[in-house]
């Protein structure tokens, strides 16, 4: 499994490169290893597309209250569909979704049942509201082989809603490096 985490306050700007650099990396991973991600904005939706474009499954978890999926935010509905329609599984799993450590518990799950993580970070502490930082070091304290993904020039957002999905075709492969990996 390759489970992507990362910020999604990312702006227009930074949207781009990051919808360029999943694909890049799903294409290079040898197997017919599915793709994990939380439903939501920004890096998601961008996995996802990569993901399916590889001809992998995707499995998308879309945190829920009991039997019912947690409450969208105005704005980030259209992003969540995005990524549950191109889902071949959805898996609803229960937990108090306002509390912070109860997703970061679950999250936490994800990661370390992974076989890959595919993280989209800037190499900041987490923030109280972020939690990436914590999710590298948890997956790696796991055994899991970390690919840490900060296109040049990529910067992250003021706290909020994610930014939208960039409208742009996915261009050739970028010559631009990236961080490797662990």
């Amino acid at each position: 499994m390759i489970t992507a985490v990362g910020h999604e306050n990312l702006p227009p700007d930074t949207l781009a490169p990051v919808e360029r650099e999943p694909r890049i990396r799903v294409e290079r991973y040898a197997g017919p290893a599915p793709g994990l991600v939380r439903a939501g904005a920004g890096l998601p939706a961008a996995f996802g597309r990569a993901v399916r474009a590889s001809g992998r499954r995707l499995v998308v978890v879309l945190p829920s209250c009991g039997l019912l999926p947690e409450a969208v935010p105005p704005g980030r509905l259209a992003p969540l569909r995005e990524v549950t329609e191109l889902a071949d599984e959805v898996r609803l799993p229960a937990y108090d979704t306002a509390d912070r450590n109860a997703r970061v518990r679950a999250d936490e799950t994800l990661v370390a049942r992974s076989g890959r993580l595919l993280a989209v970070w800037d190499g900041s502490p987490t923030d109280g509201r972020d939690a990436t930082a914590h999710l590298v070091a948890h997956a790696r304290a796991h055994g899991v082989r970390v690919e840490v993904v900060r296109p040049v020039g990529a910067v992250r957002g003021t706290p909020g809603p994610a930014a939208p999905r960039s409208a742009a075709p996915h261009p050739a492969r970028p010559a631009a490096p990236t961080e490797g990996t662990r």
